[in-house]
């Protein structure tokens, strides 16, 4: 007995549907690209359940995807015979996207549909995008190993429902019916599909076929002519069949590598760069490494899967196996295929397994030298890969010790010396810019760039030229605490208690610091008095030259930007105190020594203190009673 139900579809799914067939018009036909990778894909995960289980398939061993056209009734239809579709499986899978955060990914939407299409094309549309051209689908599907009753028919006509009914389907696999929109009829033509799947999908490695039509017998004309027997109409391969990866990279061309981080990414942008290797040895394997150009919508997602496809002598065993590809190198798409591992290998043999160790070893060491290459010969390129990706390869240092000073030499930042905000400076350029006698990287960790450039830590630096990194990004501070040194230099922040400025500082300098010290003895005493355990220690200081005071960090003590990285993280933080540090040179300190009256003292003293808090924090635990101070003092200083 059939059984039909109607569902609605997810609010997402809805959103998208209505987006592609309004924003991909440009390129309608990537519909066959991503409905034929998706056959192939099921033709692939067939093969790797039949190692185990060998009657899966039924007694027809040959894997293939077949597209047909009926011009009469305007019908597209891709079938295949791999592992096929449960009821389960196709409400699961045709009924919602399957990600976490899509509803973030919608707020993302603009309405502006060039932007909205590049949008959708990070973030992957599968099976979704036969309604680019198709105001009905019709999907009839067994899965492998199933009774040709257990079938399910799936229909949609794209507009927030779908109806799923039990159905008999002799042959196992999935078959989708396209019915064509009236003035997409021209994908109706044999024609316009062969193009297509010879132009997207020659790199697929099961056969890819459609139906040529045979001919019939004809006799001899004229003496000596020959008779031309009858051509039965047959099912002939549109493409080459054979796994990209395993040609020389001689016979591939870009377009072909291009076409096949599609089918591997459902990204519709080029790569940016690939590296195609074939290892032989000790182990054997052939890995296809792609950067991409963008970043996925969802790079950020914590859930988000990503790895590389792996196969293990041709055969496809899994997607996303994230065990041969650190996580800070999570945009890299690709695949490996390994001679070495056992065809039937799981998730759980990969973690603990010596062959892996190796091959991540290998495969991480081919990406960063390929990021080295570009940022050497191809600097604006690589300057685009580092606004996609810059943020997520300095997750490196923390996780990859043994890559640590590659990955250091790859980071870009931001810098005095070109006082832009842009991150172009490499800690090479700085080391190679360094002042003779200077021994230290100095950088600073702010809120935003414009807070880090203006910070006053940096007055004494500046006033000497000596340049300073500049950082303003959340990660930074981990990143900081995990990248002490680079080429033999120690990274200082110029907001610790000491500059250490070493041989950079002169005789003369060090004799007017400690006379400075001396004759303000008494005044340090009286603001530590007056400010008592609001600070941890109160000092003169040089490093001032514009500015009455600021706060730094005290020897040991968290930065205040480390302290807001935990506070975010939801982690109770030890109260910490600052040192206070005044510039004795600055009029209002000067005025502040002058001063007489003890109550009044103590009013400038924290005002003093509360501004240079705010100053290095961005923020004030009591914001109001900051206002309150200064409105005073501005008034007392209007009589």
């Amino acid at each position: 007995m059939s059984h039909q139900e109607t569902h609605g579809f997810q609010t997402e799914v809805k959103q998208l549907l209505n987006l592609m067939i309004h924003s991909l018009y440009s390129n309608k036909e990537i519909f066959l690209r991503e409905l034929v990778s998706n056959a192939a894909d099921a033709a692939d995960k067939l093969r790797y359940e039949a190692l185990t289980k060998d009657e899966l398939y039924e007694g027809d061993g040959e894997l293939r995807v077949r597209v047909s056209a009926d011009s009469e009734k305007g019908t597209v239809t891709i079938e295949d015979n791999g592992i096929g579709m449960t009821r389960d499986g196709v409400i699961e899978h045709l009924g919602t996207i399957a990600k976490s955060g899509t509803a973030e990914f919608f707020k993302n939407l603009s309405g502006d549909e060039s932007k909205d299409s590049q949008l959708i094309g990070q973030f992957g549309v599968g099976f979704y995008s036969a309604f680019i051209v198709a105001d009905k689908v019709t999907v009839r599907t067994r899965a492998a190993g199933h009774g040709a009753d257990e079938a399910v028919q799936w229909e949609s006509a794209g507009e927030g429902e779908f109806t799923v009914e039990n159905i008999v389907k002799e042959s196992r696999g999935t078959e989708i019916t396209l019915h064509l929109r009236e003035e997409e009829k021209e994908f109706a033509s044999d024609y316009r599909l062969r193009s297509i799947i010879t132009k997207y999908s020659d790199h697929i490695s099961v056969p890819v076929e459609m139906w040529q039509e045979g001919t019939p017998a004809q006799e001899a004309t004229e003496e000596g002519g020959e008779a031309i027997p009858a051509i039965e109409g047959h099912w002939q391969a549109m493409n080459k069949a054979t796994a990209l990866w395993t040609r020389n990279k001689s016979e591939v061309t870009d377009e072909e590598y291009q076409e096949f981080y599609k089918h591997i990414s459902h990204d519709f942008t080029d790569p940016l760069l690939w590296s195609h290797n074939r290892v032989e040895g000790k182990q054997e394997y052939t890995s296809l490494l792609y950067i991409p150009s963008k970043a996925p919508w969802d790079l950020w997602n914590r859930d988000r899967k990503h790895g590389l496809k792996l196969f293990v002598q041709r055969v496809f065993v899994m997607d996303d196996a994230e065990q041969f590809m650190p996580s800070y190198l999570r945009f890299v798409q690709g695949l490996i295929d390994s001679n070495d591992l056992p065809l039937n290998v799981s998730r759980e043999i990969l973690q603990d397994n010596k062959i892996t160790t190796a091959l991540r070893t290998a495969v991480t060491k081919r990406v960063l030298g390929m990021l080295e290459k570009l940022a050497k010969n191809d600097p604006e390129k690589y300057q685009s890969f580092w606004a996609e990706f810059g943020q997520v390869l300095k997750e490196g240092p923390a996780e990859d010790f043994a890559n640590k000073e590659k990955i250091a030499g790859l980071l870009r930042f931001a810098s005095t010396h070109t006082n832009e905000a842009a991150h172009t400076v490499s800690l090479s350029d700085y080391v190679e810019r360094m002042k003779e006698g200077q021994s230290k990287i100095y950088y600073i960790v702010a809120d935003s760039h414009e807070a880090a450039a203006n910070s006053p830590h940096l007055e004494l630096l500046r006033k000497k030229g000596i340049e300073v990194l500049l950082m303003s990004e959340r990660i930074d501070e981990w990143l900081i605490n995990h990248l002490t040194e680079f080429d033999g230099k120690q990274l200082h922040s110029v907001t610790r208690g000491d500059l250490e400025l070493g041989e950079l500082e002169d005789a003369a300098e060090k004799e007017a610091q400690e006379k400075l010290e001396t004759e303000s003895e008494g005044l340090v005493k009286r603001v530590k008095e007056s400010l008592g355990d609001k600070v941890a220690e109160v000092k003169v200081t040089s490093r001032l030259t514009d500015t009455p005071a600021c706060v730094v960090a005290g020897a040991g003590e968290m930065s205040s930007q480390m302290i807001k990285l935990m506070q975010a993280a939801g982690q109770a933080v030890p109260e910490s105190k600052p040192v206070f540090e005044l510039n004795p040179e600055h009029p209002l300190v000067k005025r502040l020594d002058m001063e007489q009256d003890e109550e009044v003292f103590g009013q400038w003293a924290e005002l003093l203190l509360q501004q240079a808090q705010l100053s290095e924090k961005g923020s004030l635990a009591d914001p109001s009673a900051f206002i309150k101070l200064m409105n005073k003092m501005l008034l007392a200083g209007v009589k």
